[in-house]
């Protein structure tokens, strides 16, 4: 999940190369949280929140095939 996450952020940002994605796991939580750059902040979000809950969908749909829980933090 750690290597879609970056992916998809990666195509929507103009500075891909400051994308990162650090991964915590904590028994069945796992949370990732998401570095991109400032400017790129909002397209990561989308309008509305719309694509980060998307991102969001996609982790917990992940989740709920391993039976674990996933958070998405996106930071700048």
């Amino acid at each position: 999940m750690k290597e879609l996450i970056e992916h998809i952020a990666r195509e929507l940002v103009d500075e891909p190369d400051k994308v990162s994605v650090k991964e915590t796991v904590d028994g069945t939580l796992t949370t990732y949280q998401l570095y991109v750059a400032d400017d790129d902040l909002g397209k990561v979000i989308g309008r509305r929140g719309r694509t980060a809950s998307a991102i969001r969908s996609l982790l917990a749909a992940s989740g709920a095939k391993t039976n674990t829980r996933a958070v998405l933090q996106i930071e700048s």
